[in-house]
């Protein structure tokens, strides 16, 4: 599509196989779209988009990642609060009727649904470095390590000693967001199968493999990007065969659909006539 819709704290710029976000920087943005600067969703990593009244004059135009393909996604498990929801675009209530036309045009675009079999989203991009209630933690692309602090880790954790986890060792990662009680990032050792009368592991603070965070410790936006860029390189240590998903031509009566949605916006002025004549010529050539 190759246009921008502009909302709150971020843009969104549609291309014919991905979505481009970029997210502002103003003081206002929450600082996990602050470090993660821009993103680029491919098509195939989406499922669904939600269109929906959001509060205080606003409309919330929602992509819907499918499960396994942002590895951002995968580490926060769920724990995100609304806010702080990368793939939330927030707009004037006056905006409706684009944001609608949007969302109609992603969908009409979507092949893929249910859990994908690698990461399709790129992740963080190493170096990447924060500093834990116990320690620090850095990754290089290959390896984690985990250096103690004198203050803040326990006698466990100094017994065993500042620790390197090379991404070839390890299974997975435990990302507990700080905002919750007893927040941590904990290492998983790759096993070649599950042992069913395994002893649970040690607590955070006692564990060599985990990192504890505190008030000001482990923040979001330092802690969430770390734990997925080392959860995607686990994952691409063995990657499977990639699945190459053949693009649907559009249905004719789709196409036709789509140019009366422009038509409609073009008469409420919201197309300019270049851009109509633009959009309609691109929907054209998909038939």
């Amino acid at each position: 599509m190759g246009d921008v819709l502009a909302g709150f704290h971020a843009a969104w710029e549609f291309e014919s196989d991905s979505v481009l976000i970029r997210y502002e920087r103003g003081i206002r943005t929450p600082k996990l779209f602050q470090a993660l600067g821009a993103r680029r969703i491919p098509l195939a990593a989406l499922e669904g988009v939600t269109l929906a009244a959001g509060r205080r004059g606003t409309v919330v135009l929602r992509a819907e990642p499918r499960p396994g393909a942002d590895p951002l996604v995968d580490a926060a498990d769920g724990q995100l609060e609304e806010g702080c929801d990368p793939y939330r675009l927030v707009l004037p209530a006056e905006r409706g009727t684009l944001a609608e036309y949007y969302a109609d045009e992603l969908r009409a675009r979507l092949t893929g649904s249910g859990p994908a079999d690698r990461h399709l989203v790129a992740p963080p991009a190493a170096p990447l470095r924060f500093k834990a209630y116990d320690g620090k933690a850095s990754f290089d692309g290959t390896a984690v390590r985990f250096r103690w602090s004198w203050t803040g880790a326990s006698s466990a954790k100094w017994k065993a000693g500042d620790r390197i986890f090379p991404v070839t060792d390890l299974g997975g990662v435990e990302w507990r967001s700080p905002e919750l009680f007893e927040g941590h990032l904990r290492l998983l050792p790759r096993e070649p199968g599950a042992v069913a009368t395994a002893a649970p592991p040690p607590q955070p603070d006692q564990d060599p493999a985990a990192v504890v965070f505190g008030l000001g410790y482990g923040p979001v936006h330092e802690s969430l990007p770390f734990a997925a860029a080392v959860l995607a390189a686990v994952r691409s240590a063995s990657p499977p065969a990639p699945i190459t998903v053949p693009a649907p031509r559009r249905d004719p009566a789709d196409i036709a659909d789509r140019i009366r949605h422009l038509g409609e916006l073009h008469q409420a002025g919201l197309l300019t006539d270049e851009e109509f004549s633009a959009k309609k010529a691109q929907l054209l050539a998909e038939l």
